[in-house]
């Protein structure tokens, strides 16, 4: 079993109620008295940032909560919608005392959560990172009754919680789907996401609620709005090896997004899929700096 990846700049964690649910919190300490807030993705925790923050410069400080029903955070008893994040959110700058703008970096719906929230509440944030954040599939009123359907069948037999034999066949399967993940990082990603089973193996650190699907169909043109209502300055990173956008069905969507979104430019980083954070941390660190030293003086 090869080594797990040693951190450069050692991680401290601290628990938060936010809307009266348990969050766990990842922070990392630097001169910069003002964190960056980094926003994981979909099945993701806030620790695996960890490659991305060693990549960065020490003065930087950061701070990245397990959202809802993932990591170390508490589950949801009346299950998971979208609007929750941003009412997450909002209560997690109030308890950190974040009153200057923030600087948001998300992942995937991390992303997709600091871009809406960039809109809703313009007046919070001074920029925002999104990696590869890219919005669902759209949708028309014709799939309403299947989607109902499938929810209700859900409700009937809902989805489990996967098992591996250990964290070290999760590390295996994450690099046999991500051939460009180190084997040291794939096994501190699967120690992240994984926590004894009963019985035995592994499972995942994530409430399997999160895998019924939405009864509620997703408006891209409600998205949009939002999107066009952001003051703040915004990088899009783009894994250049990355099928997200066929996922989303809309290979010109970053063309498009560049006139909703004002002040947005666009970084890509070529040998990376959609893992971007856990693949080319360097690289994205980069863009990512670069980015932020031509930020106004806050």
């Amino acid at each position: 079993m090869p080594p797990s990846y040693i951190p450069r700049r050692a991680p401290g964690h601290r628990a938060a109620t936010l809307r009266g649910l348990h969050c766990q919190l990842t922070q990392w300490s630097g001169r910069d008295p003002q964190p960056l807030v980094l926003l994981h993705g979909f099945m993701d925790t806030g620790d695996t940032f960890q490659f991305f923050v060693d990549a960065m410069p020490d003065e930087r400080s950061f701070i990245a909560p397990d959202w809802r029903g993932f990591g170390r955070s508490g589950w949801a008893a009346g299950g998971y919608w979208f609007p929750d994040y941003f009412g997450d959110l909002d209560a997690l700058l109030d308890e950190l005392g974040l009153t200057s703008p923030v600087t948001l970096v998300g992942h995937s719906m991390g992303g997709n959560i600091a871009m809406m929230y960039a809109g809703l509440r313009p007046e919070r944030v001074r920029a925002v990172v999104n990696i590869e954040g890219f919005g669902l599939q759209r949708t028309v009123p014709q799939q309403a009754p299947e989607r109902y359907r499938e929810w209700l069948r859900q409700l009937r037999d809902p989805p489990a919680n996967p098992v591996f034999p250990s964290a070290h066949a999760l590390s295996k399967l994450l690099q046999r789907r991500h051939p460009r993940l180190p084997a040291e990082r794939a096994a501190f990603i699967a120690d992240a996401w994984t926590e004894p089973a009963a019985g035995s193996g592994v499972r995942l650190r994530f409430d399997p609620a999160h895998k019924l699907v939405n009864p509620i169909l997703y408006r891209r043109e409600e998205a949009e709005e939002c999107w066009r209502a952001i003051a703040a300055p915004v990088l899009l990173v783009l894994g250049g090896a990355s099928t997200h956008l066929q996922w989303v069905e809309d290979e010109s969507l970053p063309e498009q997004l560049s006139h909703i979104v004002r002040r947005m430019e666009t970084g890509r980083i070529a040998d990376a899929s959609h893992m971007v954070h856990h693949e080319q941390p360097e690289q994205l660190a980069q863009l990512v700096e670069s980015f932020l030293q031509r930020l106004p003086a806050a």
